[in-house]
């Protein structure tokens, strides 16, 4: 296509060759979506000519579909309040509008940069946080949680230090990973709130000079009624054009994502470790070759990649951490730095959980065979003998054992523990739910 943009454009685009990556494709979109609405509502309060509303509003359509992202060339590293792009945005929607339409005068009338641009990074953030990044997540917590019901009765070794603990049941592991999705979603969801509140309105500084009193208001609804999103008004007209503190705790949710989604993904590629010579817990699937030499080999390539993303998104972060300290007095001048690395964090976080849940989670396997004998041989079991015997007498047969490579039982056994103790106690199952099975009350 034909480049539509004007001189402003293309001034923008030679000052600002740093990394040859444009503004984010959904920021474009809502710069047009608000322009649209923004040019109705303008004709609907009679500050703009019906006819030339609605051609402003048919072009800022197109950009808001994404037809026209190949004319938002712009490095993402350009001014701080986003004005090149803003003015882009103007150009060429005034271009496709034809005849008579100014990119000033009519496409921005009631609109500055300093609030236009954010207001459509917010929404870009509120509309891939609750269709892209949530249902990703809620399809990796139900693919957890039918593992769990999986494996709900087979019991295995705990883990504490790494090292050998009280049982557990892989059940219960893999809905421990599920509820940190779940927590996951709960955090970024009380977030949403604060994203959904945009500046627009505010103009320059947040007064809202040259804007009409109902314009803001209006163009929220519309907003609200074309995305099915909740577009809200600033808490404070000041501290929205001012500050990006929704921006900055929504990626910092993220990070609390990407933190236990390491966790999950690191549990998970130890747990399948081997298959002879690691802990051969679970089978993961096998996706390719795992070597260039070793024949047969399986790799935990999933959970390697999903680590990987998690340590973007929590770079990303650090960087919108920096940028959102940047609001000096009634304006934050680094938002294409976080526009960039928040929605960069949404869409790494959702291909990443959609990928774990599809490719890795729903194929696990479980080696009940070693499951149970690991947790047979774990010495920890022991603990369940302190209220029949005590701690020192139990860790007496604990070190027997150890030393002797002989079974817990074997060696309590001998040390004169009654078999009925023994029984009541070394119930591995029964450890690892104590209160779904009751013991008898030591005499």
């Amino acid at each position: 296509m034909d480049e539509l943009w004007g001189p402003e454009t293309d001034k923008t685009v030679e000052n600002f060759q740093v990394s040859g990556e444009p503004i984010p494709t959904h920021v474009a979109r809502w710069l047009g979506r608000i322009k649209a609405a923004a040019a109705r509502v303008n004709a609907e309060l009679g500050l703009l000519d019906a006819d030339k509303g609605e051609r402003i509003a048919a072009a800022a359509d197109r950009v808001a579909t994404g037809e026209l992202d190949d004319q938002f060339p712009i490095d993402v590293f350009q001014t701080g309040s986003g004005t090149s792009s803003n003015m882009n945005a103007n150009e060429v929607i005034a271009k496709i509008a034809g005849e008579g339409v100014h990119p000033n005068d009519d496409v921005n009338m009631g609109q500055s940069s300093n609030d236009v641009f954010p207001s459509a990074v917010h929404l870009a953030v509120l509309d891939q946080l609750t269709n892209d990044l949530l249902p990703a997540l809620d399809s990796l917590a139900e693919a957890l949680e039918a593992k769990a019901r999986e494996f709900d009765d087979l019991v295995k070794s705990g883990r504490t230090h790494l090292m050998d603990a009280v049982p557990v049941t892989l059940g219960q592991e893999f809905g421990g990973y599920a509820a940190q999705v779940r927590q996951g979603m709960a955090r970024i969801e009380s977030t949403l709130e604060r994203v959904g509140q945009i500046p627009l309105g505010g103009t320059a500084v947040g007064t809202g000079l040259n804007t009409h009193p109902e314009f803001a208001e209006r163009v929220r609804t519309r907003l609200s009624d074309e995305s099915g999103l909740t577009v809200l008004p600033p808490a404070d007209p000041f501290e929205a054009q001012a500050a990006r503190d929704g921006l900055v705790e929504a990626s910092a949710a993220m990070k609390v994502v990407a933190v236990s989604l390491t966790k999950i993904a690191n549990d998970i590629r130890l747990m399948g470790s081997g298959p002879r010579a690691g802990l051969a817990e679970i089978a993961l699937p096998e996706l390719q070759k795992g070597s260039s030499i070793m024949p047969g080999k399986v790799n935990p390539v999933i959970p390697e990649v999903v680590t990987q993303v998690s340590a973007q998104v929590i770079g990303n972060d650090t960087a919108v951490t920096v940028g959102g300290m940047q609001g000096h007095f009634e304006l934050n001048v680094f938002v294409p730095l976080i526009a960039r690395n928040v929605l960069d964090s949404i869409r790494l976080l959702a291909a990443a959980s959609r990928l774990f849940a599809e490719k890795c989670v729903v194929g696990i396997e479980a080696n009940a065979e070693v499951l149970e004998r690991y947790a047979e041989l774990t010495l920890s079991a022991a603990t369940a003998l302190n209220p029949y015997i005590g701690y020192d007498k139990a860790t007496e047969i604990v070190k027997e054992a150890a030393a002797s490579g002989r079974s817990l039982r074997e060696v309590a056994r001998e040390a004169g523990v009654d078999e009925q103790v023994l029984d009541e106690a070394l119930d591995y199952r029964g450890m690892a739910n104590p209160h779904k099975a009751p013991k008898t009350a030591p005499s």
